[in-house]
């Protein structure tokens, strides 16, 4: 189901954006270690994502 899909990427790119929020916030207060951790995890939260997201498009193209 291509909304289940949809939905699915959208947390993943929230999640993301968190993540990367936190890192940067972190990183301002001079705590490298700890915003280094967000990253990462931002990171795979994007990828998680981009995946999420390549799945969407595909049912949603394939539904036209």
């Amino acid at each position: 189901m291509a909304q289940a899909s949809h939905t699915e990427a959208s947390k993943h790119h929230e999640a993301a954006a968190k993540s990367h929020k936190m890192a940067a916030e972190l990183h301002g207060k001079g705590d490298a270690k700890a915003a280094a951790k967000h990253a990462e995890e931002a990171h795979g939260h994007s990828a998680k994502a981009h995946e999420s997201s390549t799945k969407a498009h595909g049912k949603s193209a394939g539904g036209r």
